[in-house]
């Protein structure tokens, strides 16, 4: 009879009858009875009353039984640790049993008892497990130690058990190898600064030769193990490629694809000129069209992968692309990802082939992949010149079909193939204007206006179609309602004397009948470009745009280069790095490829940090972009106005022009609008033109784009030497992973009155950097860029520029919290980024800080006392002379010195550049290395900051 018959009773006084059975003599009645106990607690009874009986029933021989016994304490010991002692005993003879299954079993669930109070007994039973003669004993006491340092780390490595499992990673059997690896590895990420897997030559050397010899999943952990090693040359990289190659012939998917991850990262040290280098890419195709034939589930995995490799190394897979190929019967997400790839191996060479492949699929009957499938046609126009006409003259033909859907997407990407292509393709767009009706979707339809306002010259109708939009203004999504309120400026600005009425109505829908910020905020732009200066209006809305490039896809090269370390795992599906998805306070370490042998940048460049070295950390107070683009808009870049109040905040024009390109490029195309809230309503004016808005909207709007910027930035005169104001050493503020390859590091100073931002821009991406700009935040005290940040030469990779960038501090106020914290954006030609990074004080002191006695005596007095605070200066030696002078090199200004008692009182003033006095009192005791500092000042939140502004002066 079946095991089925333990799960079937359901009497009432079972625990009692369960109790009897557990004490008989007899030994099947007792295997029988736990059973029972087993399968209650299966089902989720609870029968932790029976615990002293259960364990009475380890002192046995049977190995099922023991089993059994053993599976209950695990469940049960956590519930009730004070009885889980008694096992103790049995598990300390259970671990010198003559059969190496009891010893390897009792140590198992050693591990898996996690009760404080038990570990420290199971330490002996352990030590002895780790050096047993069996092999099979030995493995699982490995995985043991890395289960009881989750339990309590302290212990195991007090107890010497992390060398033992060095140790392990020499012995001769090669599963006890492989655990060992895996337990050491384990515990590694969970302790990131430890050194534990030291690996050298000759400990690489024996991993690998256990590689051969180990259960699949010993081999996935000796694989990833090799993967975080860096070999010391490429001749031991190649010698490790060669050894590791014959796993990618093998059965489980797992072991290949960690097999590649192994291989692609040793192929950075590789030169290209090898042979080797060549027949490796041969060698690693195979295994990858092999994995393609594998179910749909393990499919996906595989073509997620070959996604980052063919982005990494394309010519892995160039002649491989049929295999790519939908099948019919493929589930979508395959075909979907299919596709993705087709596109990235198109090339001159096979770009007949993909196309019709593409056209056929266009005809199927699923709506997503024929979406997908007439994008992709677009995307191999953009990427292969030479195929463009062909890619054109294919979508007509599918625009010809008059199937709703795939009409709209043929627009789009059409769109898209006159950005990369102008004044080549527009032949087609009467075809696209007879399809205008049939349009329904946000996309599509946004996509056709832009077409029609881009090239409204050659469309004799334009503002009839335009004029057919603005009908439903109100219904369409926000995307269309800012395309067509752009495409009719366009038009206004190309045909003025017809369109006046037209783009009067838009911009008087756009502003004072919609509730949609960006809308309005899009709509008063225009509309104060165009009642100002026309001229401006035509630089700026007619402006050359920037062709689009081929692959808007591809994920950034230092995500890219940390994706390839983790193939294999979730985040090469997720695309993703495990920080993204990975909870839990475990530090998960960036890993990145090793440098490129052979590249002349790294030669080059040796003032290039290393690549190991870890960023200092960041003060936490990043906000996130989101909440940063707003603000950051917002700048008031000129020095404050004089005259009547503004409304809510007007960007001086020079802001778009300091960003070069506009909004547009700030934004991207659905420009965020500027964060301006302004009242009033475009009254026309009589004629041609407009007349300017009511009163709300400030004049100075008016000024042309390009004045202005001259004297906005007067800049400082020559920077004089430095009058000995501490300066902190540079930190990292923008790392790296989270600037494309971007990183800034940086400090700040004060020299003679003028402060600057001493900044090191470095590029660890692939490709060139240049187009650099600047701004700053609203801050609790104005700083603000006082010149455009001058990078003189585009940045190339793996190069270094240091800039010292003048600051004022006339720009916008904005109280932040901590109050010394300053945003900060910045713009290259691949994106803009968002950091922030906290001022020290000192760098605000100014030159004219010093107080008169009579002056000092009467603000003292005046300052009530409650604004008073008192800090401790810890761990410092010098004298009151000796102090008097350090601090007057940061303008901290020693009004009067007294000896009171022995004890010398300073008395200090410093006026901070928005003219607020800070008066301290500060008190040395010769023999005391802590001084007393007093400070009063009328603006009492001040106050902690310039304690920390003493403190750092003094101690450096």
């Amino acid at each position: 009879m079946t095991d089925s018959k333990y799960f079937t009773t359901t009497k009432k006084g079972e625990i009692f009858e369960l109790k009897a059975e557990l004490n008989s003599d007899k030994k099947e009645k007792k295997k029988e009875a736990v059973k029972k106990v087993i399968a209650s607690m299966t089902v989720g009874k609870d029968v932790s009353a029976l615990f002293p009986d259960v364990v009475n029933c380890m002192q046995t021989d049977n190995l099922e039984l023991k089993k059994l016994v053993y599976l209950y304490l695990m469940n049960y010991a956590k519930s009730q640790p004070d009885m889980a002692i008694m096992a103790v005993n049995t598990f300390v003879k259970d671990c010198e049993d003559p059969n190496p299954l009891i010893r390897a079993l009792a140590v198992r669930t050693m591990g898996c008892i996690r009760v404080d109070k038990i570990t420290e007994y199971l330490c002996e039973p352990l030590r002895k497990c780790l050096k047993d003669e069996d092999p099979y004993v030995r493995k699982t006491a490995a995985v043991c130690v890395a289960k009881l340092h989750d339990i309590n780390a302290q212990l195991v490595e007090d107890q010497g058990f992390l060398d033992t499992l060095k140790d392990l990673i020499s012995d001769s059997n090669p599963m006890v190898v492989a655990n060992a690896v895996a337990a050491l590895s384990e515990i590694a990420e969970s302790h990131p600064s430890s050194n534990l897997l030291d690996l050298n030559p000759q400990s690489i050397n024996k991993l690998l030769t256990a590689l051969n010899e180990c259960t699949e999943w010993g081999q996935i952990f000796i694989l990833d193990c090799l993967a975080n090693y860096m070999p010391k040359d490429d001749r031991e990289a190649q010698s490790i490629c060669e050894r590791v190659t014959p796993r990618l012939s093998h059965a489980n998917s797992a072991v290949v694809l960690s097999a590649v991850k192994v291989l692609m990262k040793f192929m950075e040290m590789l030169s290209k000129d090898l042979d080797y280098y060549g027949t490796l890419l041969k060698k690693l195709a195979p295994p990858l069209v092999t994995l393609l034939s594998a179910e749909p589930e393990l499919q996906y995995v595989a073509l997620r992968n070959i996604n980052l490799i063919v982005q990494k190394r394309p010519e892995i897979l160039k002649h491989e692309m049929k295999v790519f190929f939908v099948k019919y019967n493929d589930p979508i997400y395959v075909k979907l990802e299919k596709l993705d790839i087709m596109i990235r191996l198109a090339s001159q060479a096979n770009i007949a082939q993909v196309l019709a492949e593409l056209k056929e699929y266009a005809t199927e009957v699923d709506v997503d992949f024929v979406r997908k499938a007439v994008r992709a046609i677009g995307r191999c126009a953009i990427k292969v010149e030479q195929s463009a006409e062909r890619c054109v003259s294919t979508l007509l033909d599918l625009i010809q079909t008059k199937v709703n859907y795939v009409v709209q997407e043929a627009i789009v990407v059409i769109k898209d193939i006159f950005r990369k292509y102008p004044n080549k393709y527009e032949s087609v767009i009467a075809t696209l204007c007879e399809n205008l009706d049939s349009l329904d979707e946000p996309e599509a339809r946004a996509a056709m206006i832009w077409i029609v306002g881009e090239y409204a010259e050659r469309i004799d109708n334009a503002d009839e179609l335009l004029e057919s939009f603005l009908e439903g203004f109100h219904d369409e999504s926000t995307q269309v309602q800012l395309q067509l309120l752009t495409a009719i400026v366009k038009l206004f600005l190309k045909k003025p004397t017809e369109t006046q009425e037209l783009v009067q109505q838009v911009l008087s829908l756009a502003t004072q009948d919609s509730d949609n910020p960006d809308l309005r905020d899009r709509g008063y732009i225009y509309w104060r470009l165009l009642s100002t200066d026309p001229v401006a209006a035509k630089e700026v809305v007619l402006a050359e745009k920037p062709l689009i490039s081929e692959e808007t896809d591809l994920i950034e090269p230092t995500l890219l280069d940390e994706l390839i370390c983790y193939i294999g795992t979730l985040a090469s599906v997720y695309h993703k790095p495990p920080s993204a998805f990975v909870e839990g306070s475990r530090g998960v370490v960036h890993k990145s490829l090793p440098p490129r042998t052979g590249s002349s940048e790294s030669a080059e460049s040796p003032d290039t940090a290393p690549s190991g070295v870890q960023a200092p950390e960041q003060p936490a107070v990043i906000p996130t972009q989101g909440d940063l683009l707003g603000d950051l808009l917002n700048l008031d870049l000129g020095p404050p106005v004089s005259g009547p109040p503004m409304a809510t905040s007007s960007v001086q024009m020079g802001a778009v022009d300091l960003l070069g390109g506009g909004l547009d490029s700030l934004m991207g195309d659905e420009s965020e609008g500027l964060r301006s809230d302004v009242g009033g309503s475009p009254a026309m004016g009589g004629g041609g033109g407009f007349a300017a808005p009511s009163a709300a909207a400030p004049a100075t709007l008016g000024a042309p784009l390009s004045s202005g910027l001259g004297d906005l930035f007067d800049l400082t005169g020559g920077v004089g030497t430095l009058s000995g104001s501490y300066v902190a050493p540079k930190t990292v503020w923008l790392p790296a992973m989270k600037a494309k390859g971007l990183e800034i590091s940086g400090t700040f100073s004060r020299q003679v009155g003028s402060i600057s931002m001493d900044l090191v821009l470095t590029n660890k991406a692939l490709q060139v950097m240049s187009d650099f700009a600047i701004q700053f935040n609203r801050n609790s005290f104005g700083l603000a860029p006082a010149a455009p940040l001058q990078v003189h030469a585009p940045l190339a990779p793996n190069q270094s520029v240091e800039i010292s960038l003048p600051l004022n501090t006339v720009g916008s106020v904005m109280k932040m919290d901590p109050l010394n914290n300053l945003q900060v954006a910045v713009k290259n030609n691949i994106d803009v980024f968002y950091f922030s990074t906290l001022y020290p004080l000192h760098i605000l002191f100014v030159e004219d800080g010093k107080m008169e006695r009579q002056m000092f005596l009467a603000t003292w007095k005046d300052i009530p006392n409650e604004n008073e605070a008192q800090f401790q200066i810890k761990d410092c030696s010098l004298n009151a002379d000796a102090v008097s002078s350090k601090l007057q090199g940061s303008n901290i200004f020693t009004i009067a010195k007294r000896n009171v008692e022995g004890q010398d009182m300073l008395y200090q003033s410093l006026k901070l550049t928005n003219g607020i006095w800070v008066l301290a009192e500060l008190r040395i005791q010769p023999s005391n290395p802590s001084f007393t500092l007093s400070l009063k000042c009328r603006a009492p939140e001040v106050a902690p900051y310039v304690f920390q502004a003493y403190e750092t002066v003094l101690k450096n």
